[in-house]
């Protein structure tokens, strides 16, 4: 058979990974902090793109024609209800499918005043800045006194005057300031300092520390002991069990028993409750007391200063009791950035722009801002559609709690709603629900399957998980469930489950074995760590005889 050469003309289909579709697909994952962070990253670098007010119009002046809203319907939350689907989730548009056009000039409006011809004019100035230019200008005297121009409303922030947050650090070089006239003890003192991490404890070998700053160790012991009582009790400790005995001392509780018992902290976390009141030599009582007394110490005493404040989670999604006894979804409307693509500036720009590089850059920031605008729609639909199909598939929990909670996979809400089952993946990364019931991630409703023991509906492993607990909770000290005896009241309740998956499950939520929690509730521990009453002033005449 001999080789030649020929052309052939062939049709053939393949998606094309632009950069627009890896945007858009990009934005699906997006968590809502994220997502503003990537929007205000764009309103930067795009001129063309303007931040909306909360009436979807420009936050400077009237909206010009030809701008489209980048949140489309959801500006003010769009409602659904879990039995009807789609109602108002409009046409989807296929990312990537569609090539832009250059914007149809003609069909603008008229514009009153041109900018000047050269590109010193593309970027204007704003109107508050030449106001303050020219009042500048006139009377420069006037901005002298005060370090700068006269400040409009728009730009002042009161946050700005708020006083920083004392940090750890700076509240113990206040102290340090009025603990010690000596320069040398000072300067130990901030050594010491500055070598206190943010739970308030120093690094458990201080060996070098003389040799360091060229004294003694002696010296060092000494200034590390009046660190020792400040503010607040604990602080400046080598190891927990110093940091509590600081803390007893401040309080005078600090006797020969307390001293066992906090030498012998491994002992405690073991919860050898017997060894523990063979050491400190005391009844099952005083025991219990002296452990309560632990429990009400700070482990960490540096974290009250400077430390992060928790972010609360901003819902995406919210899920609320409709009339009719079904369940409405809406989206959040304040995680939803605001964008509008200004056309009228765009045109503004092509009648003066002469430069063919020039203009191709702001053809390239039209056709970026336009589709930005239309996946951030997208991506809001998107969103709404997926929670409105989990809504519909897991309404035994809404209305009866957890323990209804079905079995649910990524490939039956992708199957309901007509989506492949990487854009549920990614719609539901990083997504919260806020329900009747409390704020959920969305990947909190898909859950493993476990089989049912007669043959009926399959169970849901959240479910399971949840009964296991309250199992556990229910039994007494004086009958402990063992894993087996779980495996077996679970079968009863028609759940087909393996007694190695029932302590898989113990384990993850911290439950400790039967063993041990047989021990504690025998010991009485688990009275002393539940109460809440104060703790009662026991007689020292004894542990110190």
């Amino acid at each position: 058979m001999a080789l030649t050469q020929r052309l052939e003309f062939r049709q053939t289909q393949s998606l094309v990974m632009t950069p627009q579709l890896m945007q858009a697909i990009k934005l699906l994952q997006l968590s809502n902090l994220d997502l503003v962070a990537f929007v205000e990253d764009e309103l930067e670098r795009n001129p063309l793109l303007e931040r909306a007010n909360q009436d979807g119009a420009p936050d400077h002046g009237e909206p010009p024609a030809g701008q489209a809203d980048g949140d489309g319907d959801f500006s003010d939350g769009a409602e659904f209800t879990s039995g009807a689907e789609g109602e108002r989730s409009g046409d989807s548009f296929e990312a990537g499918a569609e090539e832009w056009m250059a914007p149809d000039l003609g069909s603008r409006t008229e514009i009153e005043q041109t900018l000047d011809t050269g590109m010193e004019n593309v970027f204007p100035e704003e109107p508050s800045d030449a106001a303050a230019r020219n009042a500048q200008d006139a009377a420069p005297t006037a901005y002298t006194e005060w370090g700068g121009g006269a400040s409009n409303d728009d730009d002042y922030n009161l946050e700005a005057f708020v006083a920083a947050e004392t940090t750890l650090s700076d509240h113990l070089a206040e102290q340090l300031a009025v603990a010690f006239a000596d320069p040398v003890r000072r300067m130990i003192g901030q050594y010491l300092i500055d070598l206190v991490d943010e739970a308030g404890y120093l690094p458990p070998d201080l060996g070098e520390a003389h040799e360091k700053l060229g004294t003694s160790r002696e010296e060092v012991e000494a200034v590390l002991s009046v660190l020792q009582k400040f503010d607040p009790p604990g602080v400046c400790a080598r190891n927990l069990s110093e940091c509590l005995a600081i803390q007893l001392r401040e309080r005078d509780r600090y006797d020969p028993a307390m001293q066992a018992l906090v030498e012998n902290l491994d002992l405690l976390a073991k919860r050898d409750i017997a060894s523990l009141r063979k050491i400190c030599g005391v009844d099952d009582e005083d025991i219990a007391d002296m452990i309560g007394e632990i429990r009400h110490l700070n482990p960490k005493p540096g974290l009250k200063f400077g430390s992060a404040k928790a972010q609360s989670v901003v819902p995406d999604v919210y899920v609320r009791p409709g009339p009719d006894g079904g369940w409405h979804v809406e989206l959040n409307s304040d995680t939803l950035p605001k964008v509008l693509v200004n056309q009228t500036y765009y045109s503004q720009l092509s009648k003066t722009i002469r430069k063919d590089g020039d203009k191709s850059y702001f053809t390239d920031c039209l056709q970026n801002a336009t589709w930005l605008v239309r996946a951030l729609d997208q991506r809001a639909r998107t969103i709404l559609k997926v929670a409105t199909e989990i809504v519909r598939q897991q309404d035994g929990f809404f209305t009866q709690g957890v323990a209804h909670l079905r079995p649910l996979n990524l490939k039956a809400v992708a199957d309901a709603i007509q989506m492949h089952e990487s854009t549920v993946s990614r719609v539901t990364a990083n997504k919260y629900m806020a329900t009747n019931r409390g704020t959920f991630e969305l990947k909190y409703f898909f859950t493993a399957s476990i089989a049912s023991a007669d043959g009926g509906d399959a169970h849901s492993a959240e479910a399971v998980r949840h009964r296991i607990k309250q199992l556990i909770d229910a039994e007494s000290p004086s009958a402990i469930l063992s894993d087996d005896t779980i495996v077996e009241r679970l079968r009863g309740d028609g759940i087909d489950i393996a007694r190695r998956t029932v302590a898989k499950y113990r384990e993850a939520m911290r439950i400790p074995s039967s063993v041990q929690r047989r021990r504690d509730k025998q010991s009485m521990l688990g009275t002393a760590l539940t109460s809440t009453s104060p703790v009662t002033d026991r007689s020292r005449d004894t542990a110190t005889a």
